[in-house]
């Protein structure tokens, strides 16, 4: 084999003899698979390519979205027909009580009459004591909120009540002079707490808040209040929570939606079941109808108790 001196230039039949060695070495090593673009820094990394034909299966994640995305929008189609539904028992019910109302009023007065004028003839006490409830159902006794339209409360009369039944200007309350602990535990927390002390703007907003509640306990003398807001401040601010993960945050979500769909049934149920729900579900595409319908049975009531009473009191 002969050696070239450094430096030589290669002559065209040692490039020759270079190509044919570089050939015989193609062939004996084989053909060889090719590369897609970016393998060799997959490979690099560690990680595996994908055969073709397959697609990446999506992360769980992705899964966990689409499902609250689902949930997100059936919720609102429950809350719009259940909102909807509501607001026709609402109106149903108004237009019940201004069309009905009279009818039914009517038929109350009717049966109260029917049991006075029963219990006149014949004494008898059940007589009156049913004649008293019937009366009772015209007449209901209003109930002291409705009386006084909370004007009174479990102290007697409100300051303001008193004030104008006697035309008194309202009085001040009463001022409570401090204990001496509560002085103590108040200055305490004032130079502790003080907003001045505060570095930067989301700390004097938290010591603002405090310094509140701490005004209002020593205003009213409250020394137990202090003592727990002088051991709230010892405890320092409440430390942030953790932020949840992608997937803890979805689970979340669904819990959430899970718990609002509940409470969005026990409503629907009830508008269902009570009085006027159950009305409407009768003619739900025509309820003027049934109001005339019921209109025309309680005019019939009302003429059978008419012709009742008549023969009563002749």
């Amino acid at each position: 084999m002969t050696h070239e001196a450094a430096g030589v230039p290669t002559t065209r039949n040692d490039e020759d003899r270079i190509d044919e060695d570089r050939q015989d070495n193609d062939r004996q090593a084989g053909p060889q698979p090719a590369q897609n673009p970016g393998q060799g820094s997959a490979e690099a990394s560690g990680q595996g390519s994908v055969p073709d034909g397959e697609q990446v299966p999506p992360r769980p994640e992705a899964r966990l979205a689409k499902a609250v995305q689902v949930a997100e929008h059936a919720l609102i189609e429950f809350e719009i027909a259940v909102e909807t539904f509501r607001v026709e028992v609402e109106n149903f019910s108004r237009l019940h009580h201004q069309k009905l109302g009279p009818m039914y009023a009517r038929l109350d007065e009717l049966d109260a009459l029917i049991a006075e004028a029963r219990a006149a003839r014949t004494g008898d006490p059940e007589d009156v004591r049913k004649a008293q409830e019937a009366r009772a159902v015209v007449m209901p006794m209003p109930g002291v909120d409705e009386l006084f339209h909370d004007w009174m409360d479990s102290d007697g009369l409100s300051p303001e009540a008193a004030s104008m039944l006697t035309e008194q200007p309202v009085r001040p309350p009463k001022r409570v002079r401090p204990s001496e602990e509560a002085r103590k535990l108040y200055r305490e927390l004032a130079r502790k707490a003080h907003p001045d002390l505060a570095q930067d703007e989301r700390e004097r907003e938290r010591r603002d808040e405090f310094i509140t509640r701490v005004n209002a306990a020593y205003g009213r003398g409250d020394e137990a209040l202090l003592r727990e807001l002088v051991e709230e401040w010892a405890a320092g601010p409440v430390p942030p929570e953790a932020p949840l993960s992608e997937s803890e945050e979805l689970y979340a979500r669904l819990e959430w939606l899970s718990r609002r769909k509940e409470l969005l049934t026990v409503l629907a149920r009830e508008l269902e079941e009570s009085a006027i729900g159950s009305m409407l579900r009768m003619a739900p595409d025509d309820p003027d109808r049934l109001l005339e319908d019921i209109g025309e049975q309680l005019l019939g009531e009302v003429s059978r108790r008419e012709a009742e009473l008549s023969e009563m009191v002749q």
